[in-house]
């Protein structure tokens, strides 16, 4: 709990929101963000994405990096793709070590019709390649990422061509190969947010499908939050169990991640919407500037706000002691080129007990 009253402390100290990240070359949303360190230094990536014409046409597969120390993304080797278009929307990425391990995603055709995507690719910063990997059991998009012993990447739940799906499915990064873990014990969703502690996962809310009567299924935020014990001595066994949601009112893709013992989640829309902002209500989605921490030892919250509105993230970055969210959308649902820092300094959250 002392931890969690020091990052309170930290942003109400810290100069939330403004940014010392350069922008980026342009504007861009929903798109798979990853930090990775090398022998020449750390980058902070961003792949595929939404330009802010929010159409169709703007779905690509541009990738753009910033080295730290200096004052300019460079663009990158667009990430390859099995199926046309080659433009994709919700794939996710992280970092473990050298490289950047790039999921997923949908293409999105002129007709509407869109297509989850089984890519794996693993890329290179140094060399600005990338290695096509053993492909996803069942292809998903707005899923998340987890990383385990930097070797175990979790994907939990998430969309499947036609609808949600409860696997846990998990990419084993020595074996190039994946495994099914204990299915994800929430209703199935697309859209969650999620983060990992040690060996504790905690997934909330995200968008479920609902079927109806006499007319056409409809998709309906949902507030849920479940948390995963990792069996230190098998990776594929996870004890799913139920925790108390912190606000009661769900957020569709939130930004989110790990501090310490803690995870945290930022930003997101309580109105779930399709990739232009428009909400499956039809009315315009506003973003949030919530931050709930969660303290994986106590199991409890703590509600805090960023000071700056945002949404349709795909993940949540910790760069020197700073949380920040790389382009998505903001308020009024423009298509961001700006580095938002939600949390400006977490030194003392850090030397915390």
């Amino acid at each position: 709990m002392k931890k969690i009253i020091a990052l309170a402390l930290a942003l109400l100290s810290g100069n939330v929101g403004a940014s010392t990240f350069p922008s980026l070359p342009e504007p861009v949303s929903n798109n798979a963000v990853a930090q990775v360190e090398t022998q020449n230094g750390r980058y902070l990536l961003s792949f595929m994405g939404l330009g802010p014409d929010k159409d169709y046409l703007a779905v690509h597969n541009k990738v753009w990096a910033l080295k730290f120390g200096q004052d300019r993304w460079q663009e990158k080797q667009p990430v390859p793709g099995s199926i046309d278009p080659i433009g994709r929307l919700a794939g996710v990425a992280v970092g473990v070590g050298r490289y950047a391990y790039v999921f997923g995603g949908y293409t999105v055709e002129k007709s509407g019709h869109e297509v989850s995507s089984p890519d794996v690719y693993r890329y290179d910063i140094k060399n600005n390649r990338y290695k096509l990997l053993a492909p996803m059991p069942v292809p998903v998009d707005d899923s998340v990422a987890l990383v385990y012993q930097n070797r175990y990447i979790y994907l939990v739940s998430g969309w499947h061509n036609d609808g949600n799906v409860n696997l846990v499915q998990v990419y084993d990064i020595k074996e190039d190969r994946w495994q099914q873990a204990s299915p994800f014990l929430g209703l199935p969703v697309f859209g969650q947010a999620a983060g990992i502690a040690d060996n504790i996962i905690l997934v909330c809310d995200g968008v479920a499908v609902a079927a109806h009567l006499f007319k056409r299924r409809s998709y309906q935020g949902v507030a849920q939050c479940h948390k995963g014990i990792i069996n230190p001595g098998n990776p594929l066994k996870i004890d799913w169990r139920v925790i108390r949601h912190p606000t009661g009112k769900g957020r569709y893709r939130m930004a989110a991640t790990s501090v310490g013992d803690d995870i945290v989640f930022i930003g997101g829309s309580t109105n779930p919407y399709n990739y232009n902002g428009i909400g499956y209500n039809g009315k315009p989605s506003a973003a949030t500037d919530g931050i709930w921490l969660f303290d994986t030892e106590t199991d409890r919250w703590k509600m805090l706000k960023s000071g700056t509105k945002t949404m349709d993230h795909r993940g949540l970055l910790e760069v020197d002691g700073k949380l920040l969210t790389v382009g998505g959308m903001g308020n009024s649902q423009q298509v961001l080129d700006k580095i938002t820092v939600h949390v400006a300094d977490l030194e003392q959250l850090k030397h915390s007990d």
